[in-house]
């Protein structure tokens, strides 16, 4: 496989105590240390470990920036072979080993939670190191950033409605939330709120009885692409919206959690061309460690961290009047005012 890297620093061993490999991208420190989840799942070999790893250290990077923040993008990774068995004790082991690779970096890269991991899981990361975030609020942290992440969804999704609809009101609108996780189910949760007609899907059907219990519509997945409806959110993995994709499409906006949604840059274009207004994923999604770092560095209140993510709508409307103004991609926009924080790249 060959690898372009563009990153600060990328560091790969092997957990003395669980033998997985055990991968930290820091993509950018221009702006202060690295940030990024710490993501346990399982990979066809551990090169796949470390495409994910760049990939979303990078996109830290860029929300980090586009969202005001004094912090550079990271992201580390334990990879599990996809034959193991992630039993308690290798899981521990495996924890205890990253908590020993994060304190290795002395603070310039500091973690939270990311898929496979949790709150619990970032007390055990403590232990070694105090660069930890989101442990529970009974050990001082503040505890998951769904919540928060669904927030400034939610504000993005409304500056974008009223950007492309004339209104920020969701009522009598359909919106496809694809993916039911934890931040796609409370997206779901406020859009209903909103007045929204809220379709949802996951590849997990056990969830199906709980959306529909909710009041929510059920989509198989292979019938996302297809559904006509207003809003799309994306809201599981990333890598969902290609040329194939994006030719069966029949919405108007597209807004979601969902990180690195694009296969591709040049999809952006795509999307454009069928006049679907794409929100840049690393800006929707930047709600989680905008309310975190203000809460657990700048010692914001509850409110204020509140309102921090709630200024993502405000971020949101300027990129999308400026894409409206210069003819340009909100991707073209979202990088620019990145671009213009972090500073010229560094020369060799």
């Amino acid at each position: 496989m060959t690898q372009t890297i563009e990153h600060e620093e990328v560091t790969i061993r092997r957990g003395p105590r669980s033998g997985l490999p055990l991968i930290i991208a820091v993509h950018s420190r221009a702006l202060g240390p690295a940030v990024g989840g710490c993501r346990l799942r399982r990979y066809g070999s551990w090169r796949e470990g470390l495409a994910d790893a760049l990939r979303l250290s990078e996109a830290m990077t860029f929300k980090c920036a586009a969202s005001g923040l004094d912090f550079g993008g990271g992201k580390s990774v334990i990879a599990l072979d996809e034959h193991s068995e992630l039993t308690p004790e290798l899981r521990a082991a495996a924890l205890a080993d990253m908590g020993d690779f994060i304190a290795s970096f002395e603070g310039s890269y500091l973690a939270g939670p990311d898929v496979g991991t949790t709150p619990d899981d970032m007390v055990v990361l403590r232990r070694s190191s105090p660069y930890v975030f989101c442990l529970p609020e009974e050990h001082g942290g503040t505890g998951t950033s769904s919540t928060p992440t669904a927030t400034g969804v939610l504000a993005a999704l409304r500056a974008g409605t009223e950007h492309v609809f004339g209104s920020r009101s969701l009522t009598g609108r359909t919106v496809v939330v694809s993916g039911f996780g934890s931040v796609g189910s409370r997206v779901a949760a406020g859009l209903a709120a909103d007045g929204a007609r809220v379709l949802v899907s996951d590849v997990d059907t056990a969830k199906r009885e709980t959306a529909v219990g909710a009041g929510f519509g059920w989509l198989e997945p292979h019938e996302v692409p297809g559904t006509r409806a207003d809003v799309l959110v994306p809201a599981a993995i990333g890598g969902v919206l290609g040329p194939g994709t994006v030719a069966r499409l029949d919405v108007r906006l597209v807004v979601g959690p969902a990180n690195n949604q694009l296969t591709d840059d040049s999809t952006a274009d795509l999307l454009a061309k069928q006049d679907i207004v794409w929100v840049p994923d690393f800006v929707a999604s930047a709600g989680g460690v905008v309310f975190t770092l203000g809460r657990e560095c700048d010692g914001c209140t509850q409110e204020e961290a509140v309102r921090r993510v709630l200024g993502i709508g405000d971020t949101v409307r300027l990129l999308l009047e400026r894409s409206r103004t210069n003819g340009t991609t909100p991707l073209h926009e979202a990088r620019a005012l990145a671009e213009r924080r972090l500073g010229p790249p560094a020369t060799a």
